[in-house]
């Protein structure tokens, strides 16, 4: 009996060391409770961008675009970078305070050599949803740095309400269209005139609006073009016409001047017939381009 006793408690020894020796193989990174913050970091109808700072670890970013179609990534915007490729688990995992609540299966992640883990759309917004439940995404991987170690990041739901109430009334204010959109706009014109065509007075304001929110955009070139009726010398004067009333509109806007670039090309390249009503209106046109650098 006796050595039956010692045996259960030599064996229960080693069970409990090798618990303890695998819960130290974990290493964790969290926001502690009096430090969990969440903040609108970005904010505008451009984009707007949920964060989440990770002590020692980086920061947890939500960020959604102005588009036509509802869109949201997710990225670790991790202060180490990794080192080599693989996959992570995100996981949905009760805090403490809800015992007996099972641990969900949100969605892989891709661990890419050099590059801020992301998780795609749907995921994204199942974290989002989860945190509102008061749950904690965790995203558990091998350790780039340390082939010993396994590495737990949490997201803590303290403090996450009033922020995403922000960010959700942040998406809503968001422009339905993006630059990509706008970017190469053809305008066209009423005959003998410079002034646009109801559809396309409505396209002038939507890049009029789009351009009062970006600040960042580098030039806009604005180019007049006509139809083939009416003289060349007076054409290339009409054709100058729309591109500086294209501009001046771009200006009360908000756009410095410099920024816009005007050119009248009068009849030159037409590009339908002007021997027909419809062709004629194509060539009467506006074409205004966007460039914007690169991020």
């Amino acid at each position: 009996m006796k050595n039956f006793i010692s045996n259960l408690l030599l064996c229960f020894g080693i069970t409990t060391l090798f618990i303890g020796q695998v819960a130290a193989e974990v290493r964790q990174y969290h926001a502690k409770l009096e430090k969990s913050a969440w903040q609108l970091s970005q904010k505008s109808k451009l984009q707007c961008t949920l964060a989440h700072k990770i002590p020692r670890y980086g920061d947890a970013l939500f960020t959604t675009y102005a588009n036509r179609e509802l869109n949201l990534a997710f990225e670790l915007d991790m202060l180490r970078l990794p080192h080599h490729y693989g996959v992570a688990s995100v996981q949905s995992v009760a805090p403490e305070w809800r015992p007996g609540v099972a641990t969900k299966s949100i969605a892989d992640m891709k661990i890419l050599k050099q590059f801020n883990g992301e998780v795609p759309q749907q995921a994204a917004w199942t974290m989002l949803t989860e945190l509102e439940k008061g749950m904690l995404p965790t995203v558990y991987y091998a350790d780039w740095a340390n082939p010993y170690d396994k590495v737990a990041v949490s997201l803590n739901s303290i403090n996450f309400h009033s922020a995403y109430d922000q960010f959700l009334n942040c998406v809503d204010n968001l422009l339905p269209y993006s630059f990509d959109d706008i970017s190469f706009t053809i305008l066209n014109y009423k005959k003998n005139s410079s002034d646009l065509t109801t559809r396309s007075k409505q396209r002038l304001g939507m890049i009029g609006e789009y351009l009062k929110a970006d600040a960042e955009m580098e030039l806009v070139l604005v180019t007049g073009f006509t139809d083939s009726f009416g003289g060349r010398y007076l054409n290339e004067k009409l054709s100058k016409k729309r591109a500086e009333k294209v501009k001046s509109f771009f200006v009360e806007n908000g756009v410095e001047a410099e920024r816009v670039t005007t050119t009248g090309m009068g009849e030159k390249r037409h590009i339908d017939s002007n021997k027909t009503i419809l062709g004629r209106e194509r060539n009467r046109r506006v074409v205004i381009q966007l460039n914007k650098e690169a991020t």
